[in-house]
């Protein structure tokens, strides 16, 4: 049977409406309820492959339900319960329109950035001088305008609050969130032999309460180093082993995509397919200490019975 889900198209409430996006397909329903149902797709540079990948979506929502429980007591957020392995059902927001980027070292896009000549990334200043991966003095928060379609923006905080996208109250609760909730996801990481590089937060408000919404520290939001190679290999310049989404960027730019207009998508083996499930899993067993135990009925209908069973 095949497990993936690529495209959900459930039937949760006759006045139900249904916001796709790259991943997480979101239901909203009366009393203001949400049901996210993680799907299997997979996404780079703001283009969903071609192909899902078995199991991603229930490796994404358990990662995410674990790290939520495990910082509620620094931030309150959406989550209220789990029916089934790729669904969360829990209360709806109203989002603001920024996504709070946090980074602890220079990698990724901050070095892509940094590499072609730039110092300045969102309005902060990253000091001369540095290798890529290396450690910053202090994390830097380097927030991006969400996109309903196409590539999220780097912006400012001076920007968000000249343009009114976030009130200067609301702003500082997020900063304060923000690094509150990295400081606990580098200490959860670091007890499981890991160092967390960057990630990214969501939040919204519930009746005037900022509360934190959609995933945190899964592969999808946040990149991982091995904490136990990670000076020998910054040591001798060479790559970081890591635990992210970042090798399927990788694979991609080496097969000449980086969702540029021309840009031809490679063919997505079987073979590759499965090492990313793998991987996957790899990093929740890593992050959590827990086993993954894979559902594979994904049926619709099992999974709408589910949820009707927690919302009656």
């Amino acid at each position: 049977m095949d497990t993936a889900i690529k495209n959900s198209n459930f039937n949760f409430h006759p006045e139900q409406s249904v916001y796709n996006g790259k991943v997480r397909d979101v239901y909203s329903l009366p009393n203001d309820k949400l049901v996210m149902v993680a799907s299997d797709r997979i996404s780079a540079f703001d283009v969903i492959l071609p192909r899902p990948i078995p199991y991603k979506g229930q490796v994404l929502n358990a990662t995410a339900i674990h790290f939520l429980k495990a910082t509620e007591d620094i931030c309150p957020n959406w989550f209220e319960k789990s029916p089934h392995p790729n669904v969360s059902i829990g209360k709806k927001a109203n989002p603001f329109k920024v996504e709070m980027v946090i980074r602890g070292y220079l990698a990724g896009h901050a070095w892509r950035e940094y590499k072609a000549g730039k110092r300045i990334l969102c309005g902060v200043v990253m000091p001369d001088g540095m290798r890529e991966n290396q450690k910053f003095p202090e994390p830097i928060i380097t927030p991006a305008t969400k996109a309903e379609e196409g590539h999220d923006e780097d912006i400012s905080r001076e920007e968000i609050l000249a343009q009114g996208i976030v009130s200067e109250k609301h702003y500082l609760q997020l900063e304060k969130y923000t690094r509150a909730l990295f400081a606990r996801g580098t200490e959860m990481a670091a007890n499981r032999g890991l160092i967390l590089v960057d990630t990214k937060y969501e939040f919204g408000l519930v009746n005037d309460e900022v509360v934190l919404i959609d995933e945190i520290h899964t592969p999808d939001s946040s990149r991982y180093f091995y904490a136990d190679v990670y000076d020998e290999n910054l040591a001798a310049n060479k790559p970081q082993k890591q635990l992210s989404k970042e090798f399927v960027r990788e694979w991609l730019m080496e097969n000449g995509f980086q969702g540029k207009e021309g840009d031809v998508m490679p063919e997505m083996t079987d073979e590759f397919v499965n090492s990313v499930t793998n991987r996957y899993i790899e990093l929740y067993e890593n992050i959590t200490g827990e086993t993954f135990k894979p559902e594979p009925d994904t049926s619709v209908d099992t999974i709408e019975a589910l949820v009707q069973k927690e919302l009656n």
